[in-house]
């Protein structure tokens, strides 16, 4: 018989609560049963009890995973200071893991975590659900069959609501990157300008950052990239100035065309066939893109909201089964991470910075 996953689900009420709904996602994904919820908060760990439905639950994570021995944890908090702490101490213990993201708040967390996964063959998933799409598909499929030609540019932007800037590029520009990395390639070298109140940030500009991200400066952010395809990658964020509707998503700009594709489990994706990228001057048309492919009607019908976290799970459980690494993994997040730091380290260094980046301190501590 099939194995029924025992999971448990770690949360942080008032300090990230349970992002996404990754504490009630699992009564959607077949084989896995919750078993326990940990909160440091008492009152949030009775109501998330509740709310999942189990009996057993716990101030302290490492009580959890020490007395019930899951073999799943779901790092559920969207605040990341803990993410690296909790993750390293289920990859000691082999459990395996899916965790919200952004993944970590340093590079050197990044490597410890990923390490102490290697060491015990643990399984880690993020969930940038994107990456789960089958949308995420047929944009690898169009790129490979030539669909835009060669590829020139990647152009993303953040959501640039309140959190325009360096908030923005961390918390929503972590799909952006893994976006662009997963098309076009590890990235080589960046070179940023960061600014605040329109000059660029300084050692007094630096605040801790929302949501547990650490060290933070900056209300705007232009950001360029060489990826290891050739092809160029931007990435741009301004405090205020959303779009609408939203400009959050990634163009990829080639010799034939253009395809745009958002975020999220089925996320829009538009393909446009013109050279000139102008729709309104060569006559062309932009065309819709779903999971069946170019101009087909979408064939699944309104998914649940948990989709793409159960597409995830799913997802982990196979690896965990084929012994291989999720689609989604740790390394997938280090390298979205390490284009957002690259952003203040080349800020710092006043020109390109080159991949890999120093693990040395975070590079907007080191500001004049």
């Amino acid at each position: 018989m099939d194995k029924t996953y025992r999971v448990a689900v770690i949360g942080s009420t008032g300090r990230g609560d349970y992002g996404h709904g990754l504490d009630v996602m699992w009564r959607d994904v077949p084989r896995t049963q919750v078993v326990a919820v940990a909160d440091d908060n008492a009152a949030g760990l009775a109501a998330t009890a509740k709310k999942v439905g189990v009996e057993r639950a716990y101030a302290d994570f490492r009580e959890l995973l020490d007395r019930e021995k899951p073999d799943i944890a779901a790092i559920a908090m969207r605040w990341i200071d803990r993410h690296a702490e909790i993750a390293t101490a289920c990859a000691q213990r082999g459990i395996h893991v899916y965790m919200e993201k952004p993944f970590c708040r340093t590079l050197a967390e990044a490597d410890a975590v990923i390490r102490a996964c290697e060491m015990t063959h643990t399984r880690l998933a993020l969930a940038m659900i994107t990456r789960y799409s089958p949308k995420f598909d047929r944009v690898r499929e169009l790129l490979a069959d030539g669909a835009i030609g060669k590829v020139f540019e990647y152009r993303g932007r953040g959501k640039e609501d309140h959190r325009g800037g360096a908030e923005d590029l961390w918390v929503l520009g972590t799909h952006i990157m893994n976006l662009t990395a997963e098309y076009g390639g590890a990235p080589q070298w960046c070179f940023a300008h960061v600014r605040q109140e329109g000059r660029p940030i300084r050692r007094s500009d630096v605040v801790e950052g929302n949501e547990g991200l650490g060290p933070l400066a900056g209300d705007d952010v232009r950001a360029t990239y060489g990826l290891a395809s050739g092809a160029t990658a931007t990435f741009q964020s301004t405090r205020g100035a959303a779009g609408n509707p939203s400009r959050f998503a990634l163009q990829i700009y080639g010799s034939r065309g253009i395809i745009e594709i958002a975020t999220g489990y089925l996320p829009t994706v538009k393909l446009l066939e013109d050279p000139g990228w102008c729709p309104g001057r060569s006559g062309a048309a932009w065309k819709d893109v779903s999971s069946a492919g170019v101009g087909v009607i979408e064939p699944i019908d309104n998914p649940p909201a948990s989709a793409g976290n159960v597409a995830a799970a799913l997802d982990l459980i196979a690896a965990i089964e084929a012994q291989r690494e999720p689609l989604c993994n740790g390394v997938a997040g280090r390298t979205a991470m390490e284009m957002i730091l690259a952003v203040f380290q080349s800020q710092r260094a006043g020109g390109p910075v080159s991949f890999p980046l120093s693990r040395g301190e975070h590079p907007l501590l080191g500001l004049k």
